[in-house]
């Protein structure tokens, strides 16, 4: 086994716990280190064996300390729309003065010639890693269920799933899905210079996601399409902020095209299973 010494970013969020938990089942919690905004919340991990630092992404002075002695590192992004490149910059650039072996970084599949919008922030990522001299990974995940599986409140309220993504079909893998991805690489060999488009085994339409929900809550879900303009003003009616409502909108037209397809099973293959189900991670969801 190897004595790597592995650090993963916002470990504080939900999906660098999950990568911290799959990590504890490859490795022993003595090579694995947290990074948190704010270490005090990371006492459960702790709690694990897992070191707790400070770092945060627009304090490099903090991501100077917890990079000091790590061999590999974790990148998830930002989730600071607008923010991420700079963002991303002050890590990628604590790493190369660290001498860091490997950096994974988590951006989205086919970042070089998607249309979703995130794209837009990922895709600059990339170009500083690769000129950054960094042995690297790119983690290109697909959309989480998890997306979707947040609008079931709603759903179940109002009796429809509304979005403008038409009949495009989406591969989406659940969050822990994307984790054991994640942890696979970090614990792993022979990753450096990859790049992963991860996606789900099967795809399915929002059509078949209401149809599952319905059958699954036995209560009649509809599935409303809706023109781009139209969805987004009913997430800004629900609450949300504009930037959020425009990301969730555009996604969902771009899903429409094919953005989030792909068939290539290759997140699969890197966790050694099969994906979960989006009828699965309905399921968890209904039942939490």
């Amino acid at each position: 086994m190897s004595n790597h010494r592995i650090l993963v970013t916002a470990a504080g969020g939900q999906l660098g716990r999950l990568t911290i938990d799959a990590l504890l089942r490859q490795v022993p919690a003595s090579q694995i280190v947290a990074g948190l905004r704010d270490p005090a919340k990371g006492a459960d991990l702790a709690a694990k064996g897992v070191t707790v630092v400070a770092a945060d992404y627009s304090k490099p002075e903090t991501l100077d300390a917890a990079l000091k002695g790590i061999d590999r590192v974790l990148l998830i992004s930002s989730n600071e729309l607008g923010q991420r490149v700079a963002q991303h910059r002050n890590v990628i650039d604590a790493a190369k003065r660290a001498g860091v072996k490997l950096l994974a970084y988590t951006s989205v599949l086919r970042a070089d010639t998607s249309k979703l919008s995130v794209a837009k922030e990922h895709l600059p990522t990339e170009e500083l890693i690769r000129a950054s001299g960094v042995p690297f990974v790119l983690l290109r995940n697909g959309w989480y269920t998890e997306n979707y599986t947040a609008s079931i409140p709603a759903a179940l309220a109002h009796g429809a799933l509304i979005s403008s993504a038409k009949d495009g079909r989406i591969a989406s893998a659940s969050r822990a899905d994307y984790a054991a991805a994640a942890a696979a690489v970090l614990a792993g060999e022979d990753h450096a210079g990859k790049v992963y488009e991860l996606a789900g085994d099967e795809a399915y339409t929002l059509e078949q996601f209401a149809a599952e929900l319905t059958k699954q809550s036995g209560k009649a879900v509809a599935y409303v399409r809706l023109p781009e303009a139209d969805f987004k003003a009913a997430l800004l009616g629900a609450g949300l902020p504009e930037e959020l409502a425009e990301l969730i909108a555009t996604s969902d037209t771009a899903a429409a095209d094919g953005a989030l397809f792909d068939d290539s099973h290759t997140l699969s293959k890197l966790i050694g299973r099969k994906t979960t189900s989006f009828a699965e991670t309905i399921r968890e969801a209904l039942a939490s």
